[in-house]
């Protein structure tokens, strides 16, 4: 008996947490909740690679921008996004070198007001290569490395 007693509570908590287990499960096929009315339900589709922009100065590379992009999309559209993603990933390239070349990446690039300007653009251009399935583009990750 003395040797039980110890153990007893840690029994009970472990079958204690058991059946607050089973309870708690979701259901079996359950998924996300449904969007509120008026609301699209929405994929986040992450390209494959990492943009790489280089940052000219005085005629020589002075940095390189690495940045990650996602793409926010109506539900189902990821397999869509994938099928495009070489034209998309030109477009949006085409954006981020004029950005670059007109200095967007220099000094404080990454403040609010300054991103903005990129987002929109990038926007712009996967609405124009995605259509209607796009929604919007996602800055995941940035970083400048200078040379």
């Amino acid at each position: 008996m003395r040797r039980l007693l110890p153990a007893l509570p840690v029994l009970l908590g472990a079958a204690a947490g058991a059946a607050l287990g089973l309870v708690l499960r979701d259901p079996a096929g359950a998924s996300a909740p449904a969007p509120a009315p008026g609301e699209v339900a929405r994929d986040y589709v992450r390209l494959n690679n990492q943009f790489v922009v280089p940052v000219i100065e005085g005629g020589e590379v002075g940095a390189l921008v690495i940045l990650s992009l996602s793409i926010e999309a109506v539900a189902g559209a990821s397999e869509a996004v994938y099928a495009r993603e070489p034209r998309l990933r030109d477009a949006f390239l085409r954006v981020m070198f004029d950005h670059a070349n007109a200095g967007g990446f220099a000094g404080a690039f990454t403040a609010g007001g300054a991103l903005e300007l990129l987002r929109a653009a990038l926007r712009e251009t996967a609405r124009a290569v995605l259509g209607d399935i796009a929604i919007d583009v996602l800055i995941v990750d940035i970083a400048r490395q200078d040379a």
